[in-house]
């Protein structure tokens, strides 16, 4: 027995000397950037997280990450709108969420939590029976008690086993269901509805005896490739574009071997003591709320059949109970229940919320949104359990990441909220919104006397932007028609003809007035007080590329030097939007990092006021230009 533990030990520690030299020679092929959870945080997480302690019958939480944004107009919308919650799955963390929740924010209240062990919560308490499907649906429901108001009804947002997680919460066959008068509804993205076979579990319960050092070398294996490795593929697909691997191969990095671990072995243990760790049929078939299935064509971790299985058992389940309570499918839908007709139109209403200019997602480049719109398999169902039934399988190459994919996101985000404004609330809808608010005096900026003495809009810099501070709708000077009356490229060579809107808050302007006067309008909501973080310029120059090819851009004749740019405002137009345009000129243009500095100054006088804007326009590119490309002279 003595020399089986000597051989054992020396085994062990053979691997821990492999792993130490794998992770040595890989760490330059393998790293993108600073992939740190924390450091990589994005800023609209940053801005709303706290560290919170959450007790339910199982465990202590001791610090589980929470992120709460309040929407952004609370103080002057109703107190009761829907509070959004998003939960991710194994391995992932709330970062995966932060594409959506970028536009969701301005729509509704939303949370989410780190579950433990997860992104920034602490791997705490050590209990296996912590870490079950069935105790994490209690922690959510804690944290979701937290933050209800009177009258507030809850919608889930789950992704792979975050939708198991809810749909404990959500249907009326699980003890663990909450009051059935709190949910509003649930949004499964890529859910999971079949127990894992016997021979899958099988292999769990050898894994959950596997020793750590062990399992980081099965991992390194499986990351051989870097961007293009197995463990990339596997969660983003083969389709998957540069931006899209990184992100994933962030995440894969920042999820710990130990805490997989911990949730195989709890997986074992909740399988064996009867816990529904993959609710099946009779979770499913019992949600009675509003419900939209997100798959994707190309996702092999939980395939699009699961969504389809989910389907079958509720209609299957309906068409039970219609044979004696028959409904008129002629109905329309009501808020809190009743039929919903086949032909209800998502894809069309989404088609159209990507496209107008109230959507809080970033207009999609036309012929992409097209493409993909065209190819969904989107389908209303008729149930007479009297709730809406809604399934969309996004085509290939979109897989199991389709909630951050940078091909899928936008899309994804304006079907979301399309299905929240038709089939959970009204007043989710943007358009209401601002109706809303314009009667209750919204139209008003913050500091409107500092606004009111900053010029409208900048000279052209480097012949590609023009800098602008926000427009107010009821501004005699700076309102939509004004601004296009002075600056449009209809009435200058120069002037602009596409306007980006990086304000995080839905804007104090009615977009349409842009679009009535022949310019366009994009929103890339951004967070105030903050630099933006590496992703956020990386995705911002990744649209300015793209618009820059629009026909709009073009020169309006032979013989014209000038030629129409882009027009990008915050609130005032010189912090963030001056960060951007510099970053752009730097990584796109060729200037020196202190020239572009210059000429955004020289064009937007006195140029980026945050000092601290500027030092880490120096410190960033001074670090990462080699990684970059970009070479400051």
């Amino acid at each position: 027995m003595s020399a089986l533990r000597r051989w054992a030990s020396s085994s062990i520690e053979v691997l821990q000397s492999t792993l130490t030299w794998l992770t040595a020679r890989k760490q330059p092929v393998a790293s993108y950037g600073d992939d740190d959870a924390e450091t990589s945080d994005p800023g609209l997480l940053r801005k709303h997280t706290t560290y919170e302690s959450y007790t339910t019958s199982i465990a202590t939480y001791p610090r589980i990450r929470t992120f709460y944004s309040p929407h952004p107009q609370a103080a002057k919308l109703p107190t009761d709108l829907p509070l959004l919650v998003f939960i991710h799955g194994l391995g992932g963390s709330v970062a995966q969420f932060a594409p959506l929740l970028t536009s969701l924010v301005n729509t509704a209240p939303c949370l989410a939590i780190d579950l433990p062990g997860c992104g920034l919560s602490d791997f705490k308490p050590d209990e296996a029976s912590a870490y079950t499907t069935a105790a994490f649906a209690e922690l959510v429901a804690a944290a979701v008690k937290k933050r209800l108001v009177d009258g507030q009804q809850v919608v889930f947002v789950g992704h792979s086993m975050g939708c198991s997680i809810t749909a404990l919460l959500v249907s009326s066959a699980s003890k663990l269901a909450l009051d059935p008068e709190l949910i509003g509804g649930l949004i499964a993205i890529a859910p999971r509805s079949t127990p894992p076979t016997p021979g899958q579990m099988q292999l769990v319960k050898r894994l959950r005896w596997l020793p750590v050092v062990v399992f980081d070398l099965f991992r390194l294996v499986d990351n051989i490739g870097g961007l293009n490795s197995a463990s990339v593929t596997r969660f983003v697909g083969a389709g998957a574009d540069v931006e899209t691997r990184k992100l994933q191969s962030r995440y894969n990095q920042q999820s710990q071997s130990k805490v997989v671990l911990r949730y195989i072995t709890a997986l074992a243990l909740g399988t064996g003591g009867g816990d529904p760790s993959f609710p099946g049929e009779e979770v499913w078939s019992h949600v009675r709320a509003p419900l939209f299935l997100i798959a994707a064509e190309c996702d092999t971790v939980n395939t699009p059949g699961e969504a389809s299985a989910i389907v079958e058992w509720l209609t299957h389940t309906d068409r039970k109970a219609s044979e004696s309570a028959p409904v008129d499918e002629s109905t329309p839908l009501l808020q809190n229940g009743g039929p919903v007709p086949a032909a209800v139109g998502d894809v069309q209403l989404a088609t159209e919320q990507l496209t107008t200019p109230h959507s809080n997602g970033i207009r999609r480049p036309s012929g992409l949104k097209d493409q993909i719109i065209d190819k969904l398999d989107s389908k209303s169902h008729t149930s007479t359990h009297h709730y809406a039934l809604k399934s969309t399988v996004f085509p290939a190459p979109a897989s199991h990441g389709v909630l951050y994919a940078t091909s899928t996101v936008r899309i994804l985000s304006g079907l979301m909220q399309s299905f929240l404004s038709a089939h959970v609330d009204k007043r989710l809808d943007l358009g209401w919104q601002l109706q809303h608010l314009t009667t209750s005096g919204k139209w008003d900026v913050k500091n409107l006397a500092k606004w009111q003495k900053i010029a409208p809009c900048s000279e052209p810099i480097a012949g590609i932007f023009r800098a602008t501070k926000t427009m107010r709708e009821v501004d005699e000077t700076h309102n939509p028609k004004a601004f296009a009356a002075r600056h449009s490229s209809k009435v200058l060579p120069d002037g602009v003809a596409i306007v980006v809107d990086i304000s995080h808050e839905s804007p104090v302007y009615d977009p349409k007035g842009l679009e009535a006067a022949g310019i366009e309008y994009y929103k890339f909501p951004t967070v105030s007080k903050l630099p933006p973080t590496a992703d956020e310029v990386t995705s911002f120059i990744n649209l300015i590329d793209h618009l820059r090819e629009s026909p709009r851009l073009q020169p309006a004749g032979a013989g014209h030097g000038a030629q129409p740019v882009i027009g990008v405002h915050c609130h005032y137009g010189f912090n963030r939007t001056g960060f951007f345009i510099v970053c752009y000129l730097v990584e796109r243009c060729g200037y020196r990092l202190q020239d572009a500095v210059e000429e955004f100054g020289q064009k937007r006088s006195p140029g980026i006021k945050h000092e601290h804007f500027v030092n880490e326009l120096f410190v960033r590119y001074a670090v990462s230009l080699e990684r970059r490309g970009t070479i400051i002279r």
